[in-house]
């Protein structure tokens, strides 16, 4: 007994939903309940309430159901509120979104803005339906450090495979890469005392030095090796010559590039604060790579130049060990 009457319950109560739906469909959906013919044309008929009667939700006040041989209005069943919406739901990819705005405060960079938004985050445990990405600057800056690695790298690989092939050598371009650490280093204090952030302009100014920087490695040791191969000099005595012949044109093509990049670094007006710090960058390093490299390219150099000696030593007796006859 007692399930007959649940199902009866639920009987009616699926019968009063059909009905419901129904009528709203009658009432607002444009339902299509025939279709007249004539000798040339058809027409469809169309029900649905008049104009009039559909304005606003107090529709739902002249609407009834029939349910048990009674009307029941459906403003009885269901309720409205007056309230602003918005007029259309902002999606990213396939999900619903809403976006959040912030701006940064004097002294405070974006990384650590991100830290504190990831800390509010993890604080509020949210669902795992719902989830937060960055956007705009912030998410270019987080795609930017993700790729920062990979992009020096590769870089740096390319540069190295181009100077191998020019001197077709494979330790000289390591002499010559080995100016870029100074420059880095350089760019980085520059940035620290003048109380700049490393953001995604200081970064392109690091990978601009990398192009700036290795041309005083470059004079030297190309003039270097001519001096080897050509007039036969030991390493010794032709990077000595080099560093004598090349100083002058290193010293102006240096003093030139930290001049035009000066205006950047000390520059003022609209968008000054997004060109001082690749002006900064660009000039710290070539200050700091053109004290160190004037002596540390030398002495890199004569060790490659030994080690490339001990290495070929290493090879010789090797390739002369004597292989027993087969009787």
């Amino acid at each position: 007994m007692v399930v007959d009457r649940v199902q009866k319950r639920y009987d009616a109560a699926s019968d009063f939903r059909a009905r419901f739906t129904q009528t709203l469909n009658n009432a607002f959906g444009q339902r299509q309940v025939s279709t007249i013919y004539n000798a040339l044309n058809q027409y469809r008929v169309v029900m649905e309430v008049a104009p009039e009667y559909a304005r606003g939700p107090e529709a739902l006040d002249r609407l009834y159901v029939i349910a048990g041989g009674q009307r029941v209005p459906l403003s009885a069943i269901s309720r409205y509120d007056h309230t602003t919406a918005d007029d259309r739901v902002q999606h990213w990819g396939q999900f619903a979104s809403e976006s959040i705005g912030f701006e940064l405060k004097p002294g405070v960079s974006l990384s650590q803005a991100q830290a504190s938004i990831d800390d509010a985050i993890a604080q509020l445990a949210m669902p795992s339906a719902i989830q937060g990405r960055m956007q705009g600057n912030a998410a270019f800056f987080q795609t930017m450090q993700a790729n920062q690695p990979l992009a020096v790298l590769g870089t740096l690989l390319i540069v190295y495979i181009v100077l191998g092939v020019l001197y077709e050598s494979y330790m000289h371009p390591l002499t010559i890469l080995s100016t870029l650490p100074s420059a880095g280093v350089g760019a980085l204090l520059a940035l620290i005392v003048t109380g700049n952030d490393l953001g995604v302009i200081g970064i392109i100014g690091i990978i601009l030095l990398i192009g700036i920087v290795k041309k005083n490695a470059i004079m030297m040791v190309d003039f270097a090796l001519t001096a080897e191969r050509r007039e036969g000099k030991p390493p010794e005595e032709a990077i000595r010559e080099a560093c004598r012949m090349r100083f002058r044109p290193i010293m102006m093509t240096t003093c030139a590039a930290m001049l035009g990049a000066l205006p950047l670094a000390i520059g003022a007006g609209d968008g000054a604060e997004l060109r001082t710090p690749l002006g900064i960058a660009i000039v710290g390093g070539l200050m700091l790579s053109q004290l160190l490299t004037l002596y540390t390219t030398p002495v890199v150099y004569l060790y490659l130049d030994r080690f490339r000696l001990w290495c070929l030593r290493m090879r010789r007796p090797a390739a002369g060990i004597a292989q027993p006859e087969l009787q």
